[in-house]
């Protein structure tokens, strides 16, 4: 049986290449079922994440022109990962396999195919992995995989060069509902369900219309939440770190009463004021981290949702 595969592509003010790209996911979707690998009720589901532009309507004018493209509007701008979750959440119980891409053109839609082989074949997760990066530059290729090596130090399970360009099966669906976390970071998330996995590489394009918005400041935001979201570490190292500081503090008390007995103490402000700065300093960002921390709680006590559906393209109104 052929399985019905959803194609997930959330959306925030992309109106400039929203239409330049659509063309091409659905080709890929037509090849697809020429080929008898998935169902010909495979669908195309936008996820409008709050855009300020004409983004939905050019998703619901879409819709009415190709029965195989559904909309999901948000009702206000909740970031990628929500977008993203909602799509999948929402599809869950209609598709047999869902491939989250952006908008954009960047990500190879034909490595789709190799995506649904390596289903085929018994991976309920595949990866779409970036093959290389020569086409960028040297800061933003450094950033990036520093990024990657930040998140596998502070205990982030991720796959390197792997953003959220991927194939879950519904079972997988099934249990990534049952994440209830607000904080969301898919990337650390999906390897924690584990079921058998692979990965698909490909390589990356320009984007074909307008602009980024994904840019270094966004990269830090989500990579931090990564970290806070996924991981003890940070709080951890603050732990080793203070019991450093409390070592040498110690050993400094001991040169202090040596040297005092000795009479060969100086007087002076220099390095009593170094070392209250020193000590200043870590002690506000200790509490700066556990700051995020229990900001985190705070509001995944709250239990708010994590999107809501206030419009869709078959006049649905869900949450």
């Amino acid at each position: 049986m052929k399985p019905i595969l959803y194609v997930i592509i959330p959306c925030y003010n992309e109106e400039e290449v929203l239409e330049v790209t659509c063309g091409i996911f659905i080709d890929e979707i037509k090849d697809l079922v020429n080929k008898n690998k998935i169902s010909e009720e495979s669908h195309i589901i936008y996820v409008d994440d709050g855009s300020k532009d004409k983004t939905w309507d050019i998703i619901t004018r879409l819709s009415k022109c190709n029965g195989c493209i559904n909309g999901i509007r948000l009702s206000r701008n909740r970031g990628h990962q929500n977008a993203v979750l909602a799509g999948l959440l929402e599809s869950k119980d209609e598709c047999d396999i869902s491939i989250t891409i952006d908008c954009d053109g960047q990500d190879d839609v034909h490595a789709m195919e190799d995506m649904v082989d390596a289903y085929n074949d018994g991976a309920d997760i595949v990866y779409g992995v970036r093959s290389d990066r020569s086409t960028d530059t040297f800061f933003k290729r450094f950033t990036a995989e520093s990024y990657y090596h930040l998140l596998n130090i502070m205990g982030v399970e991720v796959i390197f060069n792997h953003a959220d360009y991927r194939l879950m099966s519904s079972k997988v669906l099934q249990e990534l509902s049952k994440f209830k976390e607000v904080n969301l970071f898919l990337r650390g998330m999906v390897p924690l369900i584990g079921y058998k996995s692979t990965s698909v590489y490909y390589e990356r394009h320009e984007r074909m219309g307008g602009k980024s918005h994904y840019p270094l400041r966004k990269m830090l935001m989500l990579a931090f939440d990564g970290i806070t979201s996924l991981s003890i570490k940070p709080i951890r190292l603050i732990s080793v770190f203070g019991f450093l500081i409390a070592l040498l503090s110690f050993i400094g008390i001991i040169w202090i009463v040596i040297g005092t007995i000795n009479g060969n103490t100086i007087q002076g402000w220099a390095s009593s004021t170094c070392l209250i700065c020193m000590v200043s300093g870590v002690q506000m960002m200790s509490i700066g981290v556990i700051g995020e921390y229990i900001g985190k709680i705070y509001l995944e006590v709250k239990a708010r949702p994590r999107y809501i559906i206030s419009e869709t393209t078959e006049g649905e109104n869900r949450r």
